[in-house]
């Protein structure tokens, strides 16, 4: 018999209650918690502040610091709103969530790709929650196929993997199977949705990214290169009101030119301007709390 984890038990109860919670008062609740909280967490509160910044300044025309904090207060409500939305979307029935999501602009790529039965993979920001999109992909027929690294216990990694299960997300540890696991979906025709605006592993490659150089997974590009996939970029919003919309980008041009290496890095830096672009339409939404971009000051 396993033995009771007090933090299994704490997310459990969070996640339970959240699904019982009426609805708006659950987001209400963790919207304000949340701001709240990064109030007081300085050193998240530092890292959010500065990759906004980054994110927010125009040549010559700094982000004004009123502004700033605004905004980071937005995004800590943001991510309250996503904790929340996604405890609540293993309760949910699928004919609500379905009414409650839109492709708002590239769906056509999406079906084209899934039609050609090459396999589709997604690469996605931390921005709103992709946990939407990939539950509404699995009521269109298209169920995907996701790694998330592992989460100590492994009884609370397990708790998550099978919340996204009920959804229709297929979430694989980020191990050494994971490779594998992927590569067996594409050749299938399925669907393989990655996050990977963060270098979780530290061995990604390096791109201009909102004008800085950083890493990014080397993941998307090296699959769709050795697989022939169809590569796009995507990001599911949370908004208007209790709804949630996705943007597709055109597929990424993933044609062989050159050696696979210099390849791997031409399309990570294709795939690290449509994260830009994606990223810029709600940046308040984009929910990474570790400092991306070195002394952003």
């Amino acid at each position: 018999m396993a033995s009771f984890s007090p933090r299994v038990g704490l997310f459990k109860g969070l996640g339970g209650a959240l699904e019982l919670l009426p609805e708006r008062f659950d987001t209400w609740i963790a919207s304000r918690v949340a701001t709240n909280v990064g109030r007081f967490t300085s050193s998240s509160r530092a890292n959010l502040r500065d990759n906004l910044r980054v994110v927010l300044d125009a040549p010559g025309h700094p982000v004004p610091d009123d502004l700033l904090e605004r905004m980071v207060d937005r995004a800590f409500a943001s991510y309250g709103q996503y904790w929340a939305e996604g405890a609540k979307l293993p309760a949910l029935a699928t004919d609500v969530m379905a009414r409650r999501f839109v492709v708002s602009e590239g769906l056509e790529h999406l079906r084209a790709a899934h039609e050609a039965g090459r396999g589709v993979i997604v690469a996605l920001p931390h921005v709103g929650s992709w946990e939407w999109g990939g539950a509404f992909l699995a009521h269109i027929g298209m169920p995907m196929t996701a790694v998330a690294e592992a989460l100590e216990p492994p009884e609370l990694f397990q708790w998550f993997r099978e919340k996204r299960q009920s959804i229709g997300i297929d979430i694989e540890p980020l191990d050494d199977n994971a490779g594998t696991v992927l590569l067996s979906t594409l050749h299938a025709g399925g669907v393989v949705g990655l996050l990977c605006d963060r270098d979780i592993q530290g061995n990604g490659i390096p791109v201009e990214f909102f004008g800085r150089e950083v890493a990014l997974p080397a993941g998307p590009a090296t699959l769709a290169l050795r697989t022939g996939a169809t590569l796009v970029a995507a990001a599911c919003y949370s908004g208007p009101g209790r709804g949630h919309h996705a943007v597709v980008t055109a597929p990424i041009d993933t044609s062989r030119q050159g050696k696979l290496r210099e390849d791997v890095r031409r399309v990570t830096q294709l795939v690290a301007r449509d994260l830009e672009g994606l990223i810029r339409r709600a940046p308040e939404q984009w929910h990474v709390l570790e400092r991306r971009f070195g002394d952003a000051s």
